[in-house]
């Protein structure tokens, strides 16, 4: 390559807490291009000294208002000093001004509709912001060069709901590695080893089945449930397990950059990805943190939506529960707590599943679609 082609990427979120955009960026500069990454960091209070991207802080203290127009005028600023061959919308928040710049600079857009954004669990009983939403996006998504999702189900709905055909599936899978250490969740909480840690990885925020494990403490024996992330709702879960006297079971770990995650989720016995089925979006959900958990060798327990219901039952790496079944929800947990020998064997279908869902097999969907249009 003999001049650098600049790509430019629009994030509203941390990206060295995101998975999709750090191993994006990753990629692209390994493939030789320029790119720049635009960030927005407003609920994590972790600061880091890295200065690989532009991470504008922003505060929702002050209101929604306050905050979307603090986002969009730094978004603008930011944008405005790029001249880019391909500009990346990673969300339906910056698509409007990547699409207003990215044209003004007859330059490639693509977006990344990381959820059916109308349709997310936050919005199921506000029909007004659902219909702006969907007005909003129908018309910037036609405007863009290619749509990408993270599961095949989001693909056909956006080309269905919109009428597209230049929607591809790039699914959210971490980099194919192994830990370089292992951190001990054991000693950190003194946590015994006849004890298994039940892991929750992610944003928390309701609609993820981390009060339906919380509440199934009560009665599931020798385990404890570890959240590693920070979000919204985390007063929320703090309160109720104290309030159902299972606190000295539950554990709030909080946010670990994508760099050391892996460290983090391999010290786990169990991980847990139980999206709940409050909306379209998350009836289509297919998480990065089921693919964590396979990558760090971690059996799971997921929910019984259909696409990642066929992750685990196809490569063999946990159990799928009804999260409307409370006691199907403690017995399972509290079965696979007690087998061992099932325990290993997921283990072991983990690692070959590896070697399939990872990033570096992923990428190559995109990097052909990349090379062929620029």
């Amino acid at each position: 390559m003999h001049t650098k082609k600049k790509i430019c990427i629009a994030f509203l979120g941390n990206p060295y807490h995101d998975s999709r955009v750090t191993n994006l960026y990753n990629s692209l500069v390994e493939d030789g291009y320029d790119v720049t990454v635009i960030s927005f960091n407003w609920f994590s209070e972790e600061i880091t000294n890295e200065k690989k991207y532009i991470v504008h802080e922003i505060s929702r203290k002050q209101g929604s208002l306050f905050f979307y127009l603090s986002f969009i005028l730094k978004l603008f600023f930011s944008i405005s000093k790029t001249n880019a061959d391909i500009y990346f919308a990673e969300d339906i928040y910056t698509l409007p001004l990547i699409v207003f710049w990215g044209k003004l600079r007859k330059a490639k857009i693509f977006y990344n509709s990381r959820e059916i954004y109308a349709f997310i669990g936050g919005l199921r009983n506000r029909p007004i912001l659902q219909k702006f939403i969907t007005s909003i996006e129908k018309y910037f998504i036609q405007k863009v060069d290619l749509v990408l999702t993270t599961g095949e189900m989001d693909t056909e709905f956006l080309k269905n709901f919109y009428h597209l055909n230049n929607v591809i599936t790039v699914r959210n899978i971490p980099l194919y590695q192994s830990p370089t250490f292992n951190f001990d969740f054991r000693k950190k909480y003194n946590i015994p080893n006849e004890k298994k840690i039940l892991l929750y990885q992610g944003i928390l925020i309701d609609g993820r089945g981390i009060a339906i494990v919380i509440r199934a403490l009560q009665k599931i024996q020798n385990a404890v449930f570890i959240l590693l992330g920070d979000g919204s709702e985390k007063v929320k879960y703090i309160n109720l397990a104290k309030k159902l006297n299972v606190n000295d079971k539950v554990f709030f770990a909080g946010s670990i950059s994508q760099n050391e995650l892996i460290n983090y989720t391999s010290s786990a016995d169990i991980g847990l990805a139980l999206i709940e089925n409050i909306s379209i979006s998350y009836y289509h959900a297919l998480p990065n943190k089921l693919f964590e958990y396979i990558m760090a060798k971690v059996p799971v327990i997921s929910c019984n939506l259909p696409q990642m219901k066929n992750i685990v039952e196809k490569y063999k790496v946990g159990k799928v529960i009804n999260l409307e079944n409370e006691n199907e929800v403690v017995q399972t947990i509290q079965e696979m707590i007690n087998n061992e020998n099932q325990l290993i064997e997921f283990k072991k279908n983990c690692e070959a599943a590896a070697k399939e869902l990872n990033w570096q097999k992923e990428y190559k969907i995109l990097q052909k679609e990349i090379m062929s249009i620029i």
